[in-house]
C-alpha cells in the first residue's frame, strides 16, 4: 500500500527559544503527503506549552496536535507517547530544537515511498553540511554506532541519529520501552531482530553548544552503551 499521511513525532523539553521557529519550518516544508504533527511536552519548566498553544491559536490550519506528561520522563517516553497519538502511514521523529532541518524529510521519505526500505535513518556523516563542535560528542558516537552494528549485523554510520522515520505500522511493532535516550539503540536493535529493510540517507547537522541548550551529557553515551548490549539479548 503506497502511504498517504505522515506523523511527525516532536518530544520537546525546555524548548521555547526554538518551538516557533521549528514549527515554521515544519509545516512550511513541501512534502507529497499529507502531515499531522504530535508535540509531547515532556514535563518543560520554560514557556514551551504556553507557545505550543498560542501556535495552535494563531495556525488553524495547521494539523498540530499537542500533549503533555506534566512531569519529566524522558525523550523515549515522549516518543512513544506521540507514537499513541500519531495516525499517518509513516511517522518521523523529529527533536525539539533547530539542529535537524525539516528540509532534509523528502530525501528522508523516498525510500519508503519508493519501496526500498521499511525505515530510514538519517547520516550526519554522509557528506551533508554539519556545523562543527565536539570532537568528544563525534567519537562516542562512532563509537557507539560501531559497538550497534557488531550487535545488529547493521553497517550504520550514524545510529545516534534523531531523523529515523518508518511505516508506523513498524515502529508499533518495535514494542518501545526506552524511556530516555535508551530509543536510539533500542529502536536500531529492534529494526534488526524484526527483519526490517533499513536504508540511511544524508542530511545536514546544526549541532547546539551547551550553552545554546544541548542536553546530550557523558552519561547518555553509557547509556546507550547499556541499551545497546541489553537489546542485543532481550526484546
Amino acid at each position: 500500500m503506497t502511504p498517504t499521511s505522515l506523523s511527525i513525532l516532536i518530544p520537546v523539553f525546555n524548548e521555547s527559544q526554538t518551538i516557533d521557529e521549528l514549527l515554521q519550518r515544519v509545516f512550511a516544508v513541501e512534502l507529497p503527503l499529507e502531515r499531522e504533527v504530535v508535540v509531547v511536552d515532556d514535563g518543560s519548566h520554560d514557556d514551551t506549552p504556553r507557545r505550543v498553544a498560542q501556535l495552535q491559536q494563531d495556525h488553524p490550519e495547521w494539523n498540530l496536535r499537542f500533549v503533555s506528561h506534566g512531569i519529566n520522563k524522558g525523550k523515549g517516553a515522549a516518543v512513544r507517547t506521540a507514537l499513541q497519538h500519531a495516525t499517518g502511514d509513516l511517522v518521523v521523529i523529529q527533536d525539539g530544537d533547530l539542529e535537524y532541518h525539516p528540509k532534509d524529510l523528502p530525501n528522508l521519505l523516498e525510500p519508503l515511498l519508493d519501496g526500498r526500505a521499511d525505515a530510514v535513518f538519517g547520516s550526519r556523516f554522509l557528506g551533508g553540511p554539519h556545523r562543527v563542535l565536539y570532537f568528544w560528542h563525534f567519537t562516542a558516537n562512532r563509537a557507539l554506532t560501531l559497538m550497534s552494528n557488531v550487535t545488529t549485523g547493521f553497517n550504520l554510520t550514524d545510529m545516534e541519529v534523531c531523523y529515523k522515520a518508518m511505516f508506523r505500522h513498524v515502529a508499533l511493532s518495535l514494542k518501545l520501552r526506552s524511556d530516555r535516550f535508551g530509543i536510539e539503540p533500542e529502536i536500531t536493535a529492534k529494526l534488526a531482530k524484526g527483519g526490517w529493510r533499513l536504508y540511511e540517507v544524508p542530511i545536514s547537522y546544526a549541532g547546539r553548544s551547551y550553552e545554546e541548550g544541548k542536553k546530550i551529557t557523558w552519561r547518555d553515551g553509557v547509556a546507550a552503551l547499556y541499551h545497546i548490549l541489553y537489546y542485543r539479548v532481550r526484546d
